[in-house]
């Protein structure tokens, strides 16, 4: 696998985005995954069930149903909605009464991580899973859902009384179900995915206290860490936010070293909030470029292609292993710094990224995006089950075709908008 060329040729020089044909296979891509993921996924007893490679359910008759696959399928519904993709609607409100009636905990306040016929099964409160009920009300919200408002309110609460140091200007981790024991881990994967829900909020309800949480979060995440690090996101930390290099967690949430793909999902949230921050924080889009750089210089494999799942601090590869989210958010990245950037780097790497996706992540037999790829690019599942989401792919495939201003949601309704005032 090749490299992406420094330059572009004249002839082939205009980004792929504003062609027709390109735009065409992003949204063909897009449908497959609804097509994929839209009816097997819909448990009739409540929320979600995760799709095993061929799309079936796993995890037997009464699975676990976990709090970011819910908010996430709810946010892609809401998207659904919003681009008039037909069978959103049910989707939406399915997860949106499963997050109200399952994952919320009525004697203890807050959402539980996990939920199954029973009720709750793991009642741990964590910020990521806080982040993501945000992220899913802020897009309900946007497509009118009735629970969209009280949940908003319910969870900003939660947040706010919770979640939320002042004094650190960032998100305490995880509580135990009672509330009674706070980890004294932190980590900034919550607090990147509060990021990206506290903008959606900000956008869904024009309340500024939102974005002000946002911009602290990024602060101390990349401004006051990553960027002294050599633009490399440091993942984990103490109670005090001193980082911990040696910190070994849980190889899905919390893998030691650093992760290139955070670093590229950064790039993007970063460009996002410089905008909604009517362009003041003007480090933040430097930061993005050479997080996004970084990322490609040191977590690509320049041999086989894709982009190793973890480094060391000497930013060797640790776990070698090709995850399809780290390409989809490498994706929306390019995309983003593409709309603002005319350096030939962004844009050329958009297209290898895609050629990456095609060839190798999509599965074009079976439909979906296959999770996990050995180092020489076939198929494992050592860390992921099956095909465990469509939200990474699904904004990979959609944040190309629209405005580069925002949150995606945010950008569907204003290039609609658009739409409209010229007929």
């Amino acid at each position: 696998m090749t490299d992406a060329p420094a330059t572009l040729p004249k002839t082939n020089s205009s980004p792929w985005s504003n062609r027709p044909f390109h735009r065409q296979y992003l949204m063909a891509q897009a449908n497959k995954l609804y097509d994929f993921f839209e009816g097997p996924s819909l448990n009739a007893k409540g929320g979600f069930f995760e799709l095993d490679d061929d799309g079936k359910p796993l995890g037997g008759a009464n699975p676990m149903r976990q709090i970011h696959v819910t908010t996430r399928m709810v946010h892609c519904a809401a998207i659904g909605s919003l681009i008039g993709r037909p069978g959103s609607g049910e989707l939406l409100d399915h997860g949106m009464r499963y997050i109200w009636e399952g994952h919320r905990d009525a004697v203890n306040g807050g959402y539980a991580w996990g939920a199954n016929d029973t009720g709750i099964v793991d009642g741990s409160k964590q910020a990521y899973g806080h982040a993501f009920v945000l992220l899913a009300a802020s897009s309900a919200k946007l497509v009118g859902h009735p629970l969209a408002d009280q949940i908003i309110a319910d969870v900003t609460g939660v947040i706010n009384a919770r979640f939320w140091d002042e004094g650190d200007g960032a998100m305490r981790d995880e509580y135990n179900q009672d509330w009674s024991v706070l980890l004294p881990y932190r980590g900034q994967n919550a607090n990147m995915h509060m990021t990206e829900a506290l903008m959606a909020a900000y956008e869904a309800t024009g309340n500024k206290d939102y974005l002000s949480k946002a911009e602290r979060i990024a602060d101390r995440i990349i401004a006051r860490n990553a960027v002294p690090l050599g633009h490399r996101v440091a993942e984990h930390f103490d109670s005090k936010w001193v980082v911990d290099k040696h910190y070994e967690g849980n190889e899905m949430f919390r893998p030691s070293g650093t992760t290139p793909g955070h670093s590229l999902e950064w790039s993007r949230l970063l460009m996002q909030l410089w905008i909604l921050g009517d362009k003041r924080n003007s480090w933040m889009t430097d930061a993005a470029r050479n997080l996004f750089r970084q990322s490609i210089e040191l977590g690509w494999d320049h041999v086989h292609g894709g982009f190793f799942y973890t480094l060391d601090w000497d930013n060797k590869p640790i776990m070698r292993e090709k995850l399809w989210w780290p390409v989809s958010e490498a994706i929306g990245a390019a995309a983003f710094l593409s709309a603002y950037d005319r350096d030939d780097y962004f844009q050329s790497w958009y297209r290898t990224l895609w050629d990456f996706a095609e060839n190798h992540v999509i599965d074009h037999a079976r439909g979906g995006w296959l999770s996990e790829l050995k180092e020489d690019l076939t198929p494992t599942s050592r860390l992921f089950v099956g095909k465990p989401d469509i939200y990474h792919a699904l904004q990979a495939c959609l944040i190309p075709l629209y405005p580069a201003t925002g949150s995606l949601t945010a950008a569907i309704i204003e290039a609609d908008h658009t739409v409209k005032q010229h007929h």
